[in-house]
C-alpha cells in the first residue's frame, strides 16, 4: 500500500515505529495484515505539514480527537476518527451518543497519561478497551487513509474500511461536518 511519498511496510514488521498499546492492540487484531507504518519527522506529525511534507492529500488523512464527556458527575472517555478536511461535531453527534450532558476534548495531559500514547500521535488502535471509538462514515470510504501510530515519529496506513473492523468502533453518519 502507497501513499503520497510514505515508504510504508507492514505495521508488524516495524514495532520500534509503534506506541507500546499500539503494538500490542495490533498483536491481538485479526486485522493486522492490512495495517501498514511509515516513519516520519516527528517535527512534521501536525496535520497539515505531515501532509505537504508527504505529498497526502488532507481529504487521505484522519485524525483522532479524545473526548471526555460528564453526566451525574461520571466522565465518559471516548475518540473520534474524522478525516482532516472536517471536523467532528463533538456538541451534536458525539454528546448525544455518549449520553452526556457536557463533552469537551480532553486535556493533552490526560489524553497522553490515559491513552499511552504521545500527543500528535494518539490513534485508535490501542486506546483503552472501554473507551468508544467513534468514526465518521467518510473515513471508511477512502482505499487508503493515514492515521496516527502511537507516536509522533510515524504514521499508519490502512484500508479505511479496515478501520471499521477494529473492536469498539462505532461508524456514524453525519459525526464530522466540511470544515
Amino acid at each position: 500500500m502507497t501513499l503520497g511519498s510514505l515508504q510504508v511496510t507492514p505495521a508488524q514488521d516495524r514495532p520500534d515505529l509503534l506506541a507500546p498499546p499500539t503494538l500490542a492492540a495490533l498483536r491481538d487484531w485479526e486485522e493486522r495484515a492490512r495495517v501498514g507504518v511509515a516513519p516520519i519527522d516527528a517535527d512534521l506529525a501536525d496535520t497539515a505539514a505531515f501532509c505537504q511534507a508527504y505529498d497526502v492529500p488532507l481529504e487521505a488523512s484522519a485524525n483522532c480527537v479524545v473526548l471526555a464527556g460528564k453526566r451525574e458527575g461520571q466522565v465518559r472517555m471516548a475518540a473520534c476518527l474524522v478525516l482532516a478536511t472536517t471536523r467532528a461535531d463533538v456538541n451534536g453527534v458525539a454528546r448525544r451518543w455518549l449520553d452526556v450532558r457536557k463533552i469537551s476534548f480532553a486535556p493533552m495531559d490526560d489524553a497522553v497519561a490515559l491513552t499511552g500514547m504521545e500527543y500528535g500521535g494518539i490513534t485508535p488502535i490501542g486506546l483503552p478497551t472501554d473507551w468508544p471509538i467513534l468514526v465518521d462514515a467518510r473515513v471508511v470510504e477512502h482505499a487508503a487513509v493515514v492515521i496516527g501510530s502511537g507516536v509522533r515519529r510515524s504514521k499508519i496506513v490502512l484500508p479505511g474500511a479496515v478501520i471499521a473492523q477494529y473492536p469498539g468502533v462505532t461508524v456514524l453518519d453525519g459525526l464530522a461536518q466540511p470544515i
